[in-house]
């Protein structure tokens, strides 16, 4: 065993030994192996048979020495060494081929965990992202992931080659001298307690580090992205900045001068000892040799398999605690992987009628949170989920017909945004039912009902890439001819026209390089070339100048003619001339008709009217 990997033995973290594992880790964990078993096995077969190179070389050298120098016959010495020269490269060469395995199996596992956890994280619901972390989901496709791996990489082979390491090794000492042995292993205590105490100091001292860092990166993360560089800037306080983040980087170093002295005296603990073991066998050894008990060839080899003692000793004094660092990650990856989506597909899934289509709500309620499960682990307790369950519609009931515009209005916080959400099962509606083109959207397939549904949002995101990646995402087999028409419904041709490399202009972090009127109208190209027969329009002009929610009333127009469309609105002259206008309030539907009608009837609406005239 190298040094390194007996450092990374003791200093491992022991608090793992406190945590509670599912009853089914074990057996879920051999199911993922299974596509690697063949790789497996011959993995083990070769670490076996590298255990046993470990005692070849020694031997050879008591053979060098007691059969050909001291009896000065030249060809054993020739052939031995020649032998140990074979060993070597053939030890080197089952090392390559053993690292092959080890990487097949270790980096397969990791891209099947990978994709399965990926997979898993994006079809939960949206309540699931607002009540997660995102660094700490990150750390389960990072992390935890290679965490896991570990276990039928390092974990796996290690246990078998320190184990039969360590017997092969302890055998062919005992068989050469009991005596300097069983001496040997008296200093074993001497070898591990100081090991194990320097270890627990260094995981302290390493976990604060990692804290620390934490700290400093989540302030430049947090500071170095375009809004809080903006956000700085607006407040210009530049010095107050660089001094918490001067007394950050000082506490990192601080503790980073600990822990390399710390590691020194580690390294330096681990060296004398081993030195100490070294000058017992040389001296109690030496003096065997002398009276004839032992000859010179086995005290060197005797010496050479000393080295090879404590390395497997200490990894498999610490064993548990690798294995359960290896098990620990597995949980922690099925945690997610286990996580229910209260959002299903049906069975048997109906299909959405052709034509045109009919939105409808019955006596629908939602309350957030009532049925999603969560994670403390990822952000949220269980507490903070329970203030969670916010009731955000009441009893509301709405006929949407096809072809026609209908308009949600009220002040903050009224629903209109919890209703609309529920056309495309970014939630469920609690109570009552939702009906696409007569079909319930719970007997609907998700993918099916959101392809029939282009939303333009108030702050649409973007990805930093390409404005024409960010349009496929919308159609992915789009054509050129498809993207220019979208282009153009969308009033972006002459502004793209101007960007010097066009479709090809990378957008920024979350489209940053765009005015709000383009990122918008982007959108609405999005909604152009998905071509569906739902539309929903949420706040879509509401930060926008007068300008730019010209074009994109225009470029809008185009999009809903013919389509069923839902609009939320709180600038009330964007919507006066929809078909329906519904009046929403703390959850309910107190108002519906035409703005003319709604005038008439005075109330909220009246009020908003005339409240945005002043």
């Amino acid at each position: 065993m190298q040094p390194w990997e007996m450092y990374r033995s003791l200093t491992r973290d022991r608090a793992v030994l406190n945590q509670k594992l599912g009853r089914v880790t074990g057996r879920r964990i051999l199911n993922y192996a299974k596509p690697f078993y063949k790789y497996i096995w011959v993995l083990l077969v070769l670490v076996t048979f590298d255990a046993f190179l470990i005692v070849a070389q020694p031997l050879l050298f008591k053979r060098i020495v007691d059969e050909g120098i001291l009896k000065a016959n030249t060809n054993v010495v020739v052939v031995s060494a020649g032998l140990v020269a074979l060993l070597a490269i053939i030890s080197g060469l089952v090392s390559i081929v053993e690292r092959w395995y080890s990487a097949q199996i270790g980096e397969g596992l990791i891209l099947n965990l990978r994709s399965e956890v990926y997979d898993q994280v994006q079809r939960q619901p949206i309540i699931f992202f607002t009540r997660s972390q995102t660094g700490n989901l990150i750390s389960r496709l990072n992390s935890d992931v290679i965490g896991a791996q570990q276990a039928f990489t390092s974990t796996l082979s290690g246990v078998v080659s320190n184990l039969i390491a360590l017997i092969v090794v302890v055998g062919t000492m005992l068989t050469l001298s009991w005596q300097i042995t069983l001496g040997s292993l008296i200093l074993v205590p001497l070898f591990l307690l100081p090991a194990r105490f320097l270890g627990r100091k260094l995981q302290e001292l390493t976990r604060d580090q990692m804290n620390l860092n934490a700290e400093m990166n989540q302030q430049m993360s947090e500071r170095f992205n375009v809004s809080g560089a903006l956000l700085i800037k607006l407040f210009g306080n530049y010095t107050a900045e660089s001094n918490k983040f001067s007394n950050s980087a000082s506490s990192v170093r601080d503790i980073g001068v600990k822990l390399a002295i710390a590691n020194r005296i580690f390294i330096v603990a681990l060296t004398l000892v081993a030195a100490l073991a070294t000058a017992l066998v040389y001296g109690f050894g030496g003096v065997l040799t002398i009276d004839g008990a032992i000859t010179l060839g086995t005290l060197l080899a005797l010496t050479a398999l000393l080295g090879r003692l404590y390395g497997p000793l200490t990894a498999l004094s610490n064993i548990r605690v690798d294995v359960m660092t290896a098990l620990v990650s597995f949980d922690r990856v099925f945690e997610i992987l286990d996580l229910e989506n209260p959002i299903k597909d049906p069975a048997k899934p109906k299909p959405l009628p052709p034509g045109g289509l009919s939105i409808e709500l019955k006596d629908v309620s939602l309350t957030y949170g009532a049925s999603s499960s969560f994670l403390e682990t990822l952000g949220v307790n269980k507490d903070q989920a329970s203030l969670d369950k916010t009731q955000a519609l009441k009893k509301v009931s709405l006929q949407v017909p096809s072809g026609q515009t209908v308009a949600l209005v009220g002040s903050s916080g009224a629903g209109k945004s919890s209703l609309i959400s529920l056309i495309s099962r970014l939630y469920d509606a609690t109570e009552g039912q939702v009906l696409v083109g007569g079909v319930d959207v719970k007997d609907l397939e998700t993918a099916t009902l959101r392809d029939e549904i282009g939303v333009v949002s108030q702050e649409p995101h973007l990805f930093h890439d390409s404005i024409k990646n960010n349009l496929l995402l919308a159609k992915p087999t789009a054509s050129d001819e498809e993207i220019s028409k979208a282009i153009e419904s969308a009033q972006l041709t002459e502004f793209i026209q101007r960007l010097p490399q066009g479709l090809e202009t990378i957008v920024g972090d979350r489209g940053y390089r765009l005015s709000g009127g383009e990122k918008q109208r982007l959108a609405a190209a999005r909604v152009f070339l998905k071509a569906p027969r739902l539309v929903i329009l949420d706040e879509a002009t509401s930060h926008l100048d007068a300008e730019n929610e010209s074009l994109l009333q225009a470029a809008l127009a185009t999009a809903l003619e013919n389509r069923t469309a839902l609009v939320v609105a709180h600038r009330l002259s964007t919507v006066i001339n929809a078909d329906k206008i519904v009046v929403l309030d703390q959850g309910r539907m107190i108002q519906q008709g035409t703005h003319e009608d709604l005038l008439r009837q005075g109330g909220i609406y009246r009020e908003l009217f005339e409240t945005q005239l002043i």
